[in-house]
């Protein structure tokens, strides 16, 4: 451990292990037992909303509502009580209100310094809410794979048994017995082959923009819904190309599309049915347990009745859906492609908005 972060002329050291605290989602300071702060990283610094150069040689204990807490935990950390000890505080803000955070003081191989994380109280619940997603989604994806081949096999006996059947009948009537067994096995193979789809093809990463991702999804969506839909554009073009797959990005923005466009079959009577595709830049963004510089945000929203309740939690599992006659399969195939790219989708609902947000890491 670097006992200083400055040299003798009091330039700061850009030392390799303090500057990997940067690269950390959670809010860091290296600070001496006495309250000095020595580094601080990215994170705390927009998080405090004020500069690195005046955080550093500052008294961290200062940047807290009740800062005796601190002050004892690094008293303790200078005389050994302990390695590393745990609390709550609430973290003050430059013209914000405070923020609560989980606080963890971390002794170092230096007997006066300290390593102080801050974990947003928020932050760390939508980690874990990410988290569950995540294991959520792994699980849905393992048992479809698992279901769709168990029930592919015999599916095809079945077709070729109704279809043989079919060759040794006469009578007209219960050919049409025969034709409704092969039906619906090809109705359920094409279900087997959707569920499949996001294994079957190989991921083909390109550079893409993201616009001319939105506008291809725009016209399928205006051919598809040409009466009583306004579909608004509201795109920042100096979001940069992404590295991705062009037609997993096609198929899960249209996904979400269509079915908002389903939900609003209402409001396209009365005329009034407006989509909404809107993109923007995320800066200094946590998602995924990692912090990115840049993202894309990538916003699809409709004005109908919201999702319902009995679904919210449970939209992107499979076989989910909240209309009649609809297969369930569409959110959870764009969760899964998203997620191919190291990206995430939220959802905020309520009567009148409904805001499915894409979030994928930009170069």
């Amino acid at each position: 451990m670097t006992t200083s972060t400055r040299d003798p002329s009091g330039a700061p050291l850009e030392n390799t292990y303090l500057r990997s605290f940067d690269l950390l989602a959670t809010l860091v300071a290296v600070v001496r037992t006495d309250g000095t702060v020595l580094y601080a990283n990215s994170a705390l610094e927009d998080a405090l909303g004020t500069s690195r150069r005046l955080i550093e040689e500052s008294q961290f204990a200062d940047c807290f509502t009740d800062p005796l807490t601190l002050q004892n935990a690094l008293a303790g950390a200078g005389v050994n009580e302990f390695a590393a000890m745990r609390y709550d505080a609430w973290l003050k803000r430059l013209n914000h209100e405070p923020i609560p955070v989980h606080v963890i003081v971390t002794q170092t191989e230096s007997p006066h310094q300290v390593i102080v994380e801050l974990l947003p109280q928020e932050q760390q619940a939508r980690q874990d809410r990410e988290e569950r997603l995540a294991n959520q989604a792994q699980a849905n994806k393992e048992l479809i794979r698992n279901l769709a081949h168990e029930i592919k096999n015999p599916l095809g006996g079945i077709r070729g048994a109704a279809q043989l059947l079919e060759m040794e009948i006469d009578e007209r009537g219960l050919k049409e017995y025969t034709q409704v067994i092969i039906r619906e096995a090809d109705r359920l193979q094409a279900l087997v082959d959707r569920l499949l789809a996001p294994q079957r093809r190989a991921h083909q990463v390109e550079d893409v923009n993201i616009h001319e991702v939105c506008e291809r999804v725009r016209s399928l969506i205006v051919a598809e819904f040409p009466r009583g839909l306004k579909v608004v554009r509201d795109y920042d073009t100096s979001i940069p190309e992404l590295r991705a797959d062009r037609e997993q990005l096609i198929q899960t923005v249209l996904n979400i599309a269509q079915n908002a466009c389903q939900a609003l079959s209402e409001r396209m009577l009365a005329g009034d049915a407006v989509l909404t595709l809107r993109t923007r830049v995320a800066r200094q963004i946590t998602f995924g347990k990692q912090r990115y510089r840049l993202a894309l945000e990538l916003h699809v929203i409709d004005n109908g009745p919201g999702v319902p309740d009995s679904i919210k939690d449970r939209i992107f599992y499979p076989l989910v859906s909240g209309r009649e006659g609809g297969s369930g399969l569409g959110l959870t195939l764009a969760q899964t492609f998203v997620q191919q790219h190291q990206g995430l989708i939220e959802v905020e609902s309520a009567p009148g908005c409904t805001d499915f947000k894409i979030l994928i890491p930009l170069p």
